[in-house]
Order: structure tokens, then sequence, then C-alpha cells
């Protein structure tokens, strides 16, 4: 086909939004009802995802260590534990630091503190991040392997409920965005389908007068394209500005974002290009690929 044609048959694509500019637009809107409700979810449980990442940064295993442990010891000990590849993060947790955080704890024993005077009766520690939560136990036998250590306590009960809510919520929400697609489509192929058949005799007549169905089917395919296009570029300012009013909301909520961690929250400037480039793509492929399908028992005259 010749530039000179395909710009025409474009050129007729742009037209017939406006000549049926009704269907379009119920097109148009269908399309961005689906793609909402799909990007929604997966923002939702990108969060979700992100807020179960924030509970899990605050685990901490902390290493006893045995009693008289020289600080050469403690150094070659710290030196060892670095090595270990699943942990994130690693502080000393002096006997002395700790005996002042038991006695601020425990402001009514002052009595019971005074009586020990110097005594020390704790022991110097490590505090120490684990990277992966489900990878907690191979790496606390990593750690068992290394010398002075007089015991170790992790949060395992704490470990496992938190990795069961991360597995059950994958499998919920893989669920729900999964239907949530087929059920878009299926609306979208409808709608499409609608606005093909009510002008199934233009392309009956067209059909009878010689068109090819590449002829027939240019028009329709660039004015799906436009239309989901559009439908993805406003689908992305509603979901920019939704989000940023919910996160805005959510930051006057201290005690909410006390537990969640205000930093586990995505900031939508974060994935903006990913959601853009999600709505524009998708939308363009639904628009152009459901006209295409839908008028293609038209074609067969």
């Amino acid at each position: 086909m010749k530039l000179s044609g395909l710009k025409y048959l474009t050129g007729q694509g742009v037209e017939n939004i406006w000549k049926n500019r009704m269907m379009a637009f119920a097109s148009f809107c269908v399309l961005l009802v689906s793609l909402l409700l799909v990007g929604m979810s997966i923002l939702f449980y990108m969060n979700l995802n992100s807020m179960i990442g924030g509970v899990e940064d605050k685990n901490e295993v902390i290493v006893y260590m045995d009693e008289g442990t020289t600080d050469q010891q403690l150094a070659e000990f710290q030196t060892k534990l670095e090595q270990i590849d699943n942990i994130s993060k690693i502080s000393f947790y002096s006997k002395e630091q700790a005996f002042e955080d038991l006695k601020s704890s425990m402001k009514d024993y002052e009595l019971l503190f005074d009586s020990l005077g110097d005594d020390n009766p704790l022991i110097d520690g490590y505090r120490v991040q684990i990277q992966d939560i489900s990878q907690i136990n191979t790496t606390i036998s990593q750690i068992e392997q290394l010398d002075h250590i007089y015991s170790i306590r992790a949060p395992m009960d704490f470990v496992n409920i938190l990795t069961e809510v991360r597995k059950i919520v994958s499998v919920i929400f893989g669920v729900i965005i999964a239907a949530l697609i087929v059920i878009s489509v299926v609306i979208v192929s409808n709608a499409t389908k609608a606005s093909v058949f009510a002008r199934r005799e233009e392309i009956q007549i067209m059909k009878y007068v010689g068109a090819t169905n590449a002829f027939i089917r240019i028009p329709f395919f660039v004015e799906g394209m436009i239309t989901g296009f559009l439908a993805g570029c406003v689908a992305l300012v509603i979901t920019w500005f939704g989000y940023d009013s919910l996160v805005g909301l959510l930051t006057g909520q201290v005690d909410f974002l006390s537990v969640i961690g205000m930093g586990s929250i995505i900031s939508f400037r974060a994935v903006a290009w990913k959601v853009a480039l999600a709505y524009l793509v998708s939308g363009t492929l639904f628009g152009a690929c459901g006209s295409m399908l839908s008028m293609r028992k038209h074609l067969n005259v």
C-alpha cells in the first residue's frame, strides 16, 4: 500500500471517531474503567507487599557473645558476620548499653539496680537485621558456625506468621488481578463488538464494492488505537491524582504510619514511567486489537 493511501486511511480512522462519537465514547469509558481497575489493583498489591517488606525490615536477630570475649575477638567475629550474604545491617550492642536500656525500661526497680553497684550481669551482643526473612533459618545456621557465641535470639514466630501472610496476599491478589484482566478483556471485546456491529452495513457495502480487508480494517484499527491511547492517558492522570491524594491522607495518620512505616509506601513518582507505559501500551493494544478482532466475521461476505 502506498504512503498516500495509508495516510488517507489513517485520516478516515481519526474522522470516524468524531462521526461515531457516541460509540467511540462508550468504548473509551469501558477501556478507561478496565485500565483503572487493573492498574489500581496492581498498585495496591505493590504497596501492600512493600508494607509487609517494611515490617520485615523491623525484624532483628540478637547474637549474644561469650562472657570475657576480647575486643580483638569481637572485631574478628564482626568481620566474619559481615561476610554472610543475607545480613543487611549489623550493630554492636554493648553490655553497658544493654544495662542502661534495661534500667530505663524498669524504672520501678531502681533500688534493685542500685544494689548491684558497678556489677553488670549482662553480656555483649550484636543486633543483626536479616535481608530475606524466608532464608532466616539458613542465615542463623551460618551464624552458629562462628566462634564465641553464647546464644542467639530470633523472632521465629513473627517470621513464620509474616511469611505466611506474604504467601496468602500474593495468592489472593494474583487471583484478583488475573480475574480483573480477564473481565476487562471480555468487557472491552463486547464494547468493540457493539461499536463494529453498529457499522456492519458500512463494512458490507465497502466489501461489495471491492474494498480489500486491509482497506476496511486500517481505519478501525486507527480508531481503536487512538481511543485506547486516550483512555490510557486519562487513566494515568486519574491514577496519579487519586494515588497522591490517598498518600497525602495517610501522611496525617501518624499512628498508622508508625506501624507500617511511611518509607514502605511507594511514591507514585518512583513508578510513574512504568504505570504510564503500562496504561498507554495496554490501552492502545486493547483498543486496536479489540476493533480488529470484532470485525472479523463482518468481513466474510
